[in-house]
């Protein structure tokens, strides 16, 4: 299992890579939601669930 901050790494290079080919014009707003930018989503939605989780544990806090 990685660390929250392992994750948290992962995140930020993500948005930065995001960022810099939506800055580039590499991709149709469209291919975000329903093309390859659909894999980018499910990734980044599964990292931050699980440092939410993680969080919460510290946090010592119910969902």
């Amino acid at each position: 299992m990685s660390t929250k901050a392992e994750l948290i790494k992962e995140m930020l290079e993500m948005q930065s890579k995001f960022i810099a080919d939506e800055q580039a014009g590499k991709f149709e707003a469209e291919d975000y939601y329903i093309g390859e930018g659909k894999e980018y989503r499910q990734r980044y939605q599964e990292l931050a669930s699980e440092v939410r989780e993680m969080a919460s544990k510290e946090a010592n806090f119910w969902k």
